[in-house]
């Protein structure tokens, strides 16, 4: 008889690895290339890893498919044969692994080396008491993924993860505590985890004083009061007629172009046009967005939010072709040959708050500005009102990186 036990490894982005128990930065132009290679990549996973979420999810939602794809990067490089093929195509990871180790080690080093605003990722390792990990796999994670390794007793299934926890929570600015429950660790060989923290306040703040309360349009038949920001200027700003959309882009406070971080604001015409925006978003490339910019003047009202999100995100990665990762048949043997491993659960959580001063975000999955284009003359400012269900999306320009994506249906604060 095959004694299966389930393990966790969580991916959150958290990825634990559970058990089988059965009888059988922008440096020099090479690395700048490989980090295309790997952003670009990510940004298609990001793509599919968004809409699979937004259409499973049709409240307010925040996730970090850069989170995600980090973690399932690194279980990725442990894995082999189908599991690793798999995984492999639905990241869309570079074939080359010289490329696909520096780009994605030059895309942390420069997420990480951002100024002015507060931007940490943070990958880390724990396995359970006795495991061995394989010192190719461990010098991948702790070099190109800047993680560490930390062993722990999962027995001690309550101290164990409230270890775990409290990493998540160090590294989160607070933000996310409970990442794991005690039962997660049971049979678990290996949680990975990976969290993304950003704090940044808008180069163009908001007056508190100008926020009034509002209706906003939830869907065509139902309107609610919420919190209105509002201030005059001057926004990168576009029309989408893909997604029959308009675009807005609110930058955060930054040292140069290489720590452009914005907000993409994709607002659609219409009240109801939530999703046709969202089946045409994999079409939009935001680095183009903010490299021509379009600087227009306009009244911007937009609500503030805040929202907390836990997405399971197994039946995601199914539905984006990675299936043996979560099955008997997976092969992790490029981190251990014994015990036999599988991923047992994958959890994100994540939290974002966008207020006057800007926004503060979180995922754990488990100086001078130039504009480099002229301002577009209207002869009158132009009223952008986000007054119906959008979507939203802070990407790092420069390394093309989309850190947080979500939707707002109902604002809440």
């Amino acid at each position: 008889t095959k004694m299966i036990h389930q393990t966790k490894w969580l991916i959150g982005s958290v990825l634990i690895l559970t058990v089988l128990n059965c009888k059988n930065s922008l440096a020099s132009p090479e690395n700048e290339e490989n980090l295309r290679a790997v952003s670009g990549g990510m940004n298609q996973f990001s793509a599919d890893f968004y809409k699979t979420s937004s259409e499973s999810t049709k409240d307010n939602l925040i996730c970090s498919p850069l989170s995600a794809g980090i973690v399932l990067s690194m279980a990725a490089y442990g894995a082999r044969g189908n599991t690793e093929k798999q995984m492999r195509t639905s990241l869309r990871m570079p074939e080359n692994d010289a490329v696909g180790k520096s780009g994605i080690q030059s895309l942390i080093d420069t997420l990480n080396s951002v100024k002015k605003v507060q931007l940490k990722l943070a990958q880390k390792i724990f396995t359970t008491t006795g495991f061995e990990m394989k010192p190719d796999f461990k010098a991948i994670t702790e070099n190109n993924f800047r993680s560490t390794a930390q062993s722990l007793d999962f027995t001690k299934a309550v101290e164990s993860s409230q270890t775990i926890n409290k990493w998540c929570e160090e590294q989160t600015n607070s933000r996310i505590k409970e990442i794991i429950q005690p039962d997660d660790l049971n049979g678990a060989a290996m949680v990975l985890l990976n969290a993304v923290y950003f704090k940044g306040n808008w180069l163009s703040k908001f007056k508190g004083e100008q926020t009034l309360r509002q209706p906003f349009h939830v869907d065509e038949k139902t309107t609610k009061d919420v919190d209105m920001m509002h201030q005059k200027h001057a926004f990168n700003y576009g029309e989408l007629p893909e997604l029959d959309a308009i675009f807005v882009e609110l930058p955060y406070e930054k040292e140069d172009e290489n720590d452009a971080i914005s907000m993409f604001i994709i607002l659609p015409n219409n009240v109801n046009g939530l999703s046709k925006s969202e089946n045409s978003l994999h079409t939009l490339n935001f680095k183009n967005m903010h490299d021509n910019q379009r600087m227009t003047d306009m009244h911007l009202y937009m609500p503030k939010f805040k929202i907390e999100s836990t997405l399971q995100i197994q039946p995601i990665l199914e539905k984006v072709g990675m299936t043996d990762m979560f099955s008997d048949s997976a092969d992790f043997t490029g981190i251990t040959d014994s015990p036999p491993l599988k991923v047992s659960k994958v959890i994100q959580k994540a939290f974002i708050e966008v207020n006057e001063e800007g926004s503060e975000a979180s995922a754990v999955t488990a100086g001078v500005i130039s504009f480099r284009s002229s301002k577009i003359p209207h002869p009158t400012p132009i009223t952008v009102m986000i007054d119906r269900p959008f979507i939203y999306t802070i990407v790092h320009s420069a390394a093309n990186a989309v850190l947080f994506q979500g939707h707002i249906s109902e604002p809440v604060f």
